[in-house]
């Protein structure tokens, strides 16, 4: 038996034998299925549902001597109706649904019946066939259909109107059927689940089970997705001890990891050995000897970063990431400018003339500091007039020949500048050239930018990693101006950038601090102010006219979900002529829950787009015309995580979508749409950068554990023409008042201080 790799494992109905040198060696004679257990062989009919990560699928099952179709529950193999499938379970009784199979062994055994092969070559297991196709190479070879697959397959060229992308997509699809079926009992037998079990025989290939066998815990430093606590499980059932020295490296690698994940880029060393120790239940000399062991692997940097920092720990990537920025913007801050001198006051002068303004103090400050410096920081709120320095600036260096860059962080936050500014802004990504092929950015230390001037916008978005990718990419002369909002979230990934750099002092600084007074009529402006100020936004409506900022009070989840339905299909779209779909977006503080950002989506969905052709991937269905979310960066295809497009075109025989995300369309393969999520209703995390005509937000007691002032201050800021909050007055209160934000473990401030 062969697979994409080469030659793969065939087992049995028993787990291999092993070396007698393996120190966690298996039973020789351990039964992969318990005697006990009942057994039905039969054909699936109808998939309800499957979850393509974890295997979890609800299906009916016909089975022979039963009239009534058997609906079975558990983790399958790709199920797809036509499949036969040998199952071994017990059934039970479910209060809601019936009468079940619940499984716990599943085999995929190959179709049985012409009618059977044709289901399985039009499923979606085969892409690029559909029903067309199948009925044509059924019809061609009738039952020797599957020895044509197995022996002769370039007969499949015989069939009419094939074509080679279709015999090649049929090919693959039946060798890898073949290649994972006996390979599944051994992973299934140890509880890994289907999904998990696929994507190990697909990295490793031949060295699967070996990999398994011998050190578990590298699928979670291997394979996106399995993490340590997966890997764990697994290696515990393979009888590796909770004190092994694998485990306890692989979970030190987890717990800074996680704390990653929670925007940490370091862990203080002593408070770790803790921590990590509690977590894995060992004592502390062990995780200290995990440790020098990952130290001397150049996976982790041990060191106190300065006098002001204490002892701490680093994944290798942000040690270099925050290392490196911080180097990198002193060299820049203490280079010299390659634009000749500005006089300020004379070009404070000019541009008041050209822009026909008259600046604010701060804002001739700000303009004085950027002729002046080589890095400087301009924060503040809405409606300070941070887009208007911008322009200004810009003016300035324009008028010397100077040339300028502009970027941010997403794709909207780079749009919105450009359409304020008449010029060209692009996404970091875009700007640094990230290219597939190097795995990496093209514009670097070696390859700077050309450019005197460079300013980034929704600066508070940038995480450690892209800030040092940024400053490689800055040439010595350049002056880099960071442009945010302090008071927004940080970054979704690891650091406080903007905000030590601000404290630092390492560059130069100006706070716009003055509401205009064009922005001082808007109330989305004034409640935002307010929240930042700890105060609660004025939440009575006009008596007259029309707000841009409303409160509707609703305490009970279920009847806050449908009054934001209908505020989004009905309510908005009729007295303020704004469209549901492209113009207003919920902004929800959590996934979960009846009014977070997944419940949300599927109400929305149900009212918004409730008909008409879609593709199933797992448990989401993503039908024409659906408002859509990029959710990992793609780099070949340049859409990144946080960008929104709409279903354009959709290709059930190739299984394909067409997204457009402004102004391009981008194809989407079938295995690329794990990437992809609804977006009727996001996470305000998500939202940052992004600026929309409306914006409901749902802000409930429920949602306690995320109810922070910031949190509650960048949902606002998101929406430009209209803001609507929807829910409980206690819970608005809790936002207003609770400013105790998680500290993030970084020493970016102290190095830059340094």
């Amino acid at each position: 038996m062969s697979g994409p790799h080469g030659p793969l494992y065939v087992f049995a109905s028993r787990a291999p034998s092993m070396s007698t040198n393996d120190p966690h060696p298996i039973p020789l004679d351990q039964d992969l299925v318990a005697p006990e257990l009942e057994e039905l062989r039969g054909e699936i009919v109808r998939v309800t549902f499957t979850n393509r990560d974890s295997g979890w699928t609800v299906a009916r099952v016909k089975v022979k001597g039963k009239k009534e179709l058997v609906a079975v529950v558990g983790c399958m193999h790709d199920p797809a109706p036509g499949q036969t499938v040998k199952l071994r379970g017990d059934w039970v009784e479910d209060p809601k649904w019936g009468r079940q199979f619940k499984i716990e062994f599943c085999e995929t055994a190959l179709p049985e019946t012409v009618e059977g092969i044709r289901v399985f070559l039009q499923s979606e297991l085969v892409k690029g066939v559909g029903a067309a196709t199948a009925g044509r190479i059924v019809k061609e070879f009738g039952e020797e259909t599957l020895e044509v697959l197995d022996k002769e397959p370039e007969r499949l060229f015989e069939v009419k109107k094939i074509t080679k992308k279709q015999v090649e997509a049929i090919i693959r699809a039946w060798e890898d059927h073949k290649a994972v079926r006996d390979v599944m009992l051994f992973l299934q037998a140890h509880e890994i689940s289907t999904g998990f079990a696929l994507r190990i025989i697909e990295f490793y290939g031949p060295r699967a089970l070996e990999v398994v066998q011998s050190n578990p815990y590298r699928l979670a430093m291997d394979l996106h997705g399995i993490g340590f606590l997966t890997a764990d499980r697994i290696a515990r059932k393979l009888g590796f001890p909770k004190d092994s020295e694998l485990r306890a490296e692989a979970g030190a690698v987890y717990v800074l990891t996680e704390m990653a994940g929670k925007g940490h880029v370091l862990a203080p060393y002593e408070d770790f050995l803790q921590q990590c120790a509690g977590e894995l239940e060992v004592e502390p000399a062990l995780i200290e000897e995990a440790v020098r062991s990952l130290v001397m692997a150049g996976l982790v940097v041990r060191e106190q970063p300065s006098p002001d920092c204490p002892e701490a720990l680093y994944l290798k990537r942000f040690h270099v990431a925050e290392k490196g920025s911080a180097d990198l913007l002193k060299q820049l801050t203490g280079s010299p400018k390659t634009v000749r001198p500005i006089e300020a006051e004379k070009a404070i002068e000019w541009v008041e003339k050209q822009q026909k303004i008259q600046l604010a103090d701060r804002q001739k400050e700000a303009i004085r500091r950027a002729a002046a410096n080589k890095v400087l920081v301009i924060t503040g709120g809405p409606g300070t007039g941070k887009t208007t320095i911008i322009e200004a600036i810009l003016r300035i260096f324009s008028a010397i020949k100077a040339k300028s860059l502009l970027a941010a962080p997403t794709g909207r936050a780079a749009k919105r500048m450009a359409e304020a500014t008449g010029r060209e802004a692009v996404t970091i990504h875009r700007l640094l050239e990230y290219s597939p092929q190097q795995g990496g950015f093209v514009r670097n230390k070696d390859n700077t930018l050309n450019c005197s001037l460079l300013i980034v916008d929704e600066a508070s978005m940038m995480d450690t990693v892209l800030f040092y990718h940024l400053l490689s990419a800055v040439s010595p002369g350049t002056t880099l101006i960071l442009v945010g909002d302090v008071n927004q979230l940080p970054s979704v990934g690891p650091g406080n950038v903007l905000n030590d750099v601000i404290q630092s002092g390492a560059a130069e600084v100006v706070e716009l601090n003055e509401i205009f007074r064009q922005a001082q009529q808007s109330s989305i402006v004034m409640s935002a102010h307010a929240i930042n100020r700890g105060d609660m936004p004025f939440l009575e409506p006009p008596q007259e006219g029309l707000s841009d900022f409303y409160f509707m009070q609703q305490d009970d989840p279920e009847q806050a979900l449908a009054k934001i339905v209908e505020m989004v299909t009905e309510r908005i779209p009729a007295r303020f002529h704004l469209d549901p779909m492209d113009d207003v977006q919920v902004l929800a503080p959590m996934h979960k829950g009846v009014v977070g950002a997944i419940n949300l989506n599927k109400e929305l969905q149900r009212a918004l787009n409730p008909e008409g052709p879609h593709l199933q991937k797992g448990h989401k269905r993503f039908r024409l015309n659906d408002k859509v979310m990029q959710v990992r960066n793609n780099y070949e295809k340049e859409i990144f995580n946080g960008d929104i497009g709409r279903v354009i075109d959709l290709d059930k025989e190739d299984k394909e979508l067409v997204v457009r995300f402004d102004d391009r369309n981008v194809a989407l393969e079938y295995a690329e749409l794990d990437e992809l999520e609804p977006a009727y209703a996001v996470t305000i995390h998500k939202s940052q950068g992004s600026e929309y005509p409306a914006v409901v937000v749902p802000i409930m007691t429920q949602h306690y554990i995320m109810l922070q002032r910031n949190l509650l201050y960048t949902a606002v800021t998101r929406g430009r023409k209209l803001v609507v909050l929807v829910g409980a007055k206690k819970a608005l209160a809790i936002a207003v008042n609770n400013n105790t934000m998680l500290r993030r473990h970084t020493c970016l401030a102290a190095r830059l201080g340094a």
